[in-house]
C-alpha cells in the first residue's frame, strides 16, 4: 500500500472544510487537515497577484489520487486550482494502515 498526501490550495477555510469533508466523507481521503492564513504571490494571466489561501492537506492511497484530485475539481472555485500528491516514503506502519483502512479501495 503506498500512501501520498494531496495538497491542494483554496481561496478560503470554508471552501477547505467543505471539500474536505466531502474527500472524507466520500472516502476519498482518510484525513484533512486545514492550515489557514497562506499568503500566496503567483504569476496569472500575465500578472504578478498575491492573495489569502487556505491550505488543505488530504492523506489518502496513491490509487486513489486521480479520483481524488477530480473531486476536487468539481468543488473548487479556481479555473486552474492547485491540486499535487506527495508520495510518503515513511512513516508509522499503523498510521500509514489506518489511511488504508479509512479509504475506499479500488
Amino acid at each position: 500500500m503506498a500512501v501520498v498526501f494531496a495538497y491542494i490550495t483554496t481561496e478560503s477555510v470554508e471552501q477547505a472544510e467543505q471539500i474536505g469533508r466531502a474527500l472524507v466523507a466520500e472516502r476519498l481521503a482518510a484525513c484533512a487537515n486545514i492550515l489557514p492564513g497562506m499568503r500566496s504571490i503567483y504569476r496569472w494571466k500575465g500578472a504578478v497577484e498575491t492573495a489569502e489561501e487556505t491550505v488543505l492537506i488530504a492523506k489518502t492511497r496513491d490509487t486513489l489520487a486521480t479520483a481524488l484530485a477530480e473531486r476536487v475539481r468539481e468543488l473548487h472555485s479556481y479555473e486552474v486550482p492547485c491540486i499535487v500528491t506527495l508520495p510518503i516514503t515513511g512513516g508509522l506502519p499503523d498510521f500509514l494502515r489506518w489511511i488504508d483502512d479509512e479509504t475506499a479501495p479500488l
